[in-house]
């Protein structure tokens, strides 16, 4: 399903907004960078779904644009089917950051997307706006192109937060393959939580602040979904799962509000605290993302708060658009990556069997998995809530706080380089910080780990009934 939740400006202490959230599959996850790519003018993407996704389709290509743009994501290994590897996002170059948030489609429209679906995935459209957009309005126009000119696959409905340091849009798009999307701007005044996504009432007709295709309406009406005689409108009622806020979003919107009418208003300990809470986060939560929406003095000192899983027991730090090479122990891994349990770290087999080989090269592998260690960490905590769990929440806060004092100093050491033109030397100086402090949260979580595990042990705890145990969550 995945989170997402955006906070305009003029709610945040430090003047700029946040987008902030976490993935929610059940496979493996990894950091990466995608650097700056030119392509050649016949280029073409693969896009879409394959005949084995929960909702099948057919894969089929798309023209590539002359350049791409650098950007940091997570990407993972499964989830329905979709064609790995997959994301729900991340941040680019320009300062757009996309989050991908599953919005179910009402079932008529689930029942009639065809066999044969085409055009690009929830993953395909995340990864091209991040590759494609330079604003979070250019990623709304070319999600409505892209489904104009090619269609949508789906798993039954799907939405996306896109955010710039001036605005936001929440965009939605439907099942049946009908071509229907709609999206609703944010500004600095808004907090907004997506999961599901959701928009609700919409005027007649296309403004500044809602968008969608010239058949939006009219389609409900002959579908005999919507009258318009009846007001405006709803979203969510006519095309979506007619709930509404979830208890879970309206929950976290709340409490985000309350903190936003503080003198202080929302720090970055606020926006940590909306993903990291155990109230939203569990193992589920494969990884957590937090974007300070800001114009640096140069796009490499573009920041995005990472943590490997969940951030309930994981601390999130600080990773660069500069950075040149993210850290092996937090790269691809074996550990939960669909597919891997068939093949080998061995060629003896490769040209007799198919795809027998593992994709992850020896050399990572053999890296401790940052992924693994705090996936092991945090079920350990959840065999032993009290006082276990929330030790250790209160550990990684404290691991930020000393991040976040650390990191102005770190930003204005590669703007001096950058100013001077020695990009070389930022670059090399942003790689080194972030690895530092990407292995010194792996170190803590092992020692912490290990000492949670000696424990439990101790006091005869660790849970091995078939039922995990796991904090008490809205959602």
């Amino acid at each position: 399903m995945s989170y997402g939740i955006y906070i305009g400006r003029n709610h945040s202490a430090d003047g700029h907004a946040w987008l902030a959230g976490y993935g929610d599959e059940p496979s493996s996850h990894w950091l990466e960078i995608a650097p700056r790519a030119e392509h050649a003018p016949d280029a073409v993407i693969e896009v879409g779904v394959s005949p084995a996704a929960d909702l099948p389709g057919q894969r089929s290509t798309i023209p590539q644009v002359p350049q791409t743009f650098r950007h940091l994501r997570v990407s993972y290994s499964y989830y329905l089917g979709v064609p790995a590897p997959i994301t729900n996002g991340g941040l680019n170059e320009h300062g757009v950051a996309v989050r991908d948030i599953w919005s179910t489609s009402r079932k008529e429209l689930v029942d009639m997307t065809p066999p044969d679906q085409r055009g690009p995935n929830y993953s395909d459209l995340a990864r091209l706006v991040l590759e494609r957009a330079r604003t979070a309005r250019e990623g709304v126009d070319l999600i409505a192109a892209l489904i104009a000119a090619h269609g949508y696959s789906c798993y039954g409905g799907n939405s996306h937060i896109i955010a710039d340091p001036d605005e936001a849009w929440v965009v939605i798009e439907f099942a049946g393959a009908q071509k229907l999307w709609v999206a609703e701007r944010l500004g600095p005044d808004s907090i907004r939580a997506s999961r599901p996504g959701y928009i609700g009432t919409i005027p007649d007709h296309p403004t500044a602040d809602f968008l969608f295709p010239d058949h939006f309406t009219d389609f409900a009406v002959q579908q005999g979904w919507y009258d318009p005689a009846q007001g405006p409108l709803d979203v969510n009622a006519v095309y979506g799962d007619g709930k509404g806020r979830w208890d879970g979003v309206a929950w976290i919107e709340d409490e985000m509000c309350q903190r936003a009418a503080r003198p202080e208003k929302i720090t970055l300990p606020d926006v940590i605290w909306s993903i990291a809470t155990e109230r939203l986060t569990g193992d589920t939560a494969g990884y957590g993302q937090v974007v300070p929406l800001m114009h640096p003095a140069h796009d490499a000192l573009r920041v995005m708060w990472h943590a490997p899983v969940g951030p309930v027991t994981a601390p999130l730090v600080p990773v660069f658009m500069g950075m040149t090479d993210v850290p092996l122990e937090y790269g691809p891994h074996r550990y939960l990556t669909t597919g891997e349990s068939a093949r080998f770290l061995d060629a003896r087999h490769a040209g007799r069997n198919g795809d027998t080989i593992s994709h992850v090269p020896q050399g990572a592998e053999v890296t401790h998995s940052a992924f693994a260690v705090h996936k092991r960490l945090m079920h350990l905590a959840f065999q032993l809530q009290d006082p276990l769990l929330a030790e250790l929440f209160d550990h990684a806060r404290r691991a930020e706080a000393t991040l976040a004092a650390d990191l102005p100093a770190v930003l204005r050491s590669a703007e001096i380089l950058l100013d001077q033109g020695e990009e070389h030397l930022a670059r090399r100086l942003l790689t080194v910080q972030a690895a530092d402090w990407l292995n010194r949260a792996l170190h803590d979580a092992q020692a912490l780990a290990e000492a949670a595990e000696h424990r439990l042990r101790n006091l005869g705890a660790l849970n091995l009934s078939a039922n995990p145990l796991k904090p008490d969550q809205i959602w």
